[in-house]
């Protein structure tokens, strides 16, 4: 009887925090006239995906408008540089921004873009990643090369990590081992079938949302053009229930990659890339542009680049308990949410009263 009870018990508390961990509240709002306050610029040439930009300081961002608030629509603009001639040899300037804060498991974010960067040899994306990537994971919500015209979704982990039994919307996925070590770092990647999430399409349909949950359940990504984003996105309110959006595009499940052994907190990277590692092979970049990455787009005026920025309305974190994790003063650890140790804390605590009380 009361081994009964226990297993009662267990299953209720179980139950409990499944539904606590679809409701959030907002920790942080990366939007109007501080929205690039607390992030940090790269101020690098692009060392990490071979291509052909230098990512620069914020000084530099903001004094040549690479990286600024648009007045007119409080909008944060990202930026390749489209004015400067680049002679052979040289690399085009562009941005790359990482948030101070971490976000660790029970957390999600959500982003309101009206543009999103596209054309040939522009290689944008919206992503997350540990600091001592690969260990720690990586979350790719939105990237996009070139002129194609849907955006792709994808882990980056330890071996070990794979795509099982998802539950989501795209029947379109390429791989299911997120390895970093496998396929030259390919990733488990999921396609929208949507050509709205992407391109042109994306910036005629004014944009969308893109909502990313890391959760101990597993990692999921939604997307909803602008004619289809949910009151819940768009009232601006504090607090967000993920089981009222739907089932997600990408569904990545703890059943095959378990979130304690290869994802830690989260750094958020929005940044643009010219060529490099994903946009330049022939093989990837002739399938929608012509000519050679480099030498036919990079180099000379910057024309090409009118379309290769990022708008964008607001970043919103949420997360279990609404408060905004403490800057990392090292290695990093599970900020911001009910971690698994505490909730196996809890339970225990409960069995052990429970046996108590009977």
């Amino acid at each position: 009887m009361r081994h009964a009870y226990f297993q009662s018990l267990v299953v209720l508390l179980s139950a409990s925090r499944s539904a606590i961990a679809a409701t959030y509240s907002l920790a942080k709002d990366y939007s109007g006239p501080t929205f690039f306050d607390d992030w940090v610029f790269y101020n690098n040439f692009d060392n990490l995906t071979n291509g052909d930009v230098i990512f620069v300081s914020a000084q530099v961002a903001a004094s040549s408008k690479l990286a600024f608030v648009d007045p007119s629509s409080g909008h944060a603009i990202v930026k390749v540089d489209n004015t400067s001639t680049v002679p052979w040899n040289d690399k085009r300037n562009s941005v790359r921004i990482t948030t101070q804060n971490e976000f660790a498991v029970g957390s999600v974010w959500v982003a309101d873009m009206f543009h999103v960067p596209y054309g040939c040899s522009v290689w944008p994306a919206w992503w997350s990643q540990a600091p001592s990537w690969p260990a720690g994971g990586e979350i790719d919500t939105f990237e996009g090369v070139n002129l194609r015209t849907l955006n792709q979704m994808s882990l980056h982990t330890l071996p070990g990590c794979t795509q099982v039994s998802p539950t989501q919307t795209s029947s379109l996925i390429n791989s299911t081992d997120c390895s970093s070590s496998s396929n030259n770092n390919q990733g488990c990647i999921v396609t929208d079938p949507s050509t709205d999430s992407y391109g042109a399409a994306f910036a005629a349909a004014g944009g969308g949302v893109f909502v990313t949950e890391y959760a101990q359940t597993g990692i999921s990504i939604w997307f909803f053009t602008r004619s289809a984003v949910p009151s819940s996105l768009s009232s601006g309110s504090n607090t967000l229930d993920t089981s009222t959006l739907g089932e997600p595009v990408a569904n990545w499940p703890t059943t095959g990659c378990d979130m304690d052994q290869f994802f830690g907190p989260q750094n958020l990277i929005l940044d643009i890339t010219l060529c490099g590692d994903f946009a330049k092979p022939p093989n990837i970049f002739t399938q929608t542009c012509t000519g050679v990455c480099y030498d036919d787009w990079v180099v000379g005026n910057g024309s090409d680049y009118a379309n290769a920025y990022f708008d964008v309305a607001s970043i919103r974190i949420f997360n279990t308990n609404g408060s905004l994790p403490a800057l990392p003063s090292g290695g990093g650890s599970h900020n911001g949410g009910v971690s698994i140790s505490q909730w196996q804390t809890t339970l225990l605590s409960a069995v052990v009263l429970a046996g108590i009380l009977l």
